[in-house]
């Protein structure tokens, strides 16, 4: 990055700040729910402090902006905290009108929310944890998680992004979740979760994602990520 792009993004920065736009996030660097939102506020072109938090001993800022979870994300804009990654989503596209996130059409946005909960809620937990703790029943695991796959391969058929031509809420959710953490995980343990043959919808999806710039600039590194979900692994194995 060169000098006078820094300089720029300084004056930018202050400038915000004395339109009391100073917008702080709280996250971790191997979080697909911190990823999401830098890649929102990237998308919307929003300068931001990012606080890096140690998610074992919690600091006493994230204890106070997240009692209820105590957990990152928290976006910190105008003095006001907001947890909760998709909840933060919503409240970027609301306050940030340019390059909407979620669509605009009622019906639209209703179902790109559902997907969204589906893949926290089902494929998170059943790609990764049902997966991990399976040990002799992995096979059945791999089954299951793939039969949750198979929904998502339908709804992003015939498009460029689950968004439609651009990258979109459910993108940024999915993406987050599924190519740049969970399957880093199988690849830790030797599994092809998704395999072009019969993924060949989602694995264009994820082509199509690594080559979206601020896509790359949030996603973590991905050896260093490796390492922390084979660490995570242990923990779930050993709980």
């Amino acid at each position: 990055e060169t000098l006078a792009s820094e300089r720029e993004r300084v004056i930018e920065r202050s400038a915000m700040a004395e339109k009391g736009e100073d917008v702080k996030l709280l996250g971790f660097w191997a979080s697909p729910f911190t990823r999401r939102v830098e890649m929102a506020l990237k998308l919307k072109g929003v300068p931001y402090d990012y606080l890096e938090q140690d998610i074992v001993n919690k600091s006493p800022l994230l204890l106070q902006l997240n009692p209820v979870y105590k957990k990152v994300p928290v976006l910190v804009h105008k003095g006001k905290h907001i947890p909760e990654s998709h909840l933060i989503l919503e409240y970027i596209d609301q306050t940030w009108k340019q390059n909407p996130i979620l669509p605009q059409d009622p019906y639209e946005k209703a179902m790109a929310l559902f997907w969204a909960k589906f893949v926290d809620e089902q494929v998170g937990p059943v790609g990764f944890k049902a997966v991990v703790k399976a040990e002799k029943g992995i096979e059945v695991a791999i089954e299951e998680a793939r039969e949750l796959f198979t929904f998502l391969e339908k709804e992003v058929t015939g498009k460029d992004f689950f968004g439609g031509k651009t990258l979109g809420f459910l993108d940024m959710v999915a993406g987050s979740m599924i190519p740049f953490c969970i399957a880093r995980s199988w690849e830790g343990m030797g599994i092809d979760m998704i395999p072009e043959d019969k993924f060949p919808e989602l694995n264009r999806w994820i082509k199509n994602l690594k080559e979206v710039e601020i896509v790359r600039e949030c996603i973590p590194p991905k050896e260093k990520q490796i390492e922390h979900m084979k660490k995570v692994a242990e923990r779930i194995k050993s709980a």
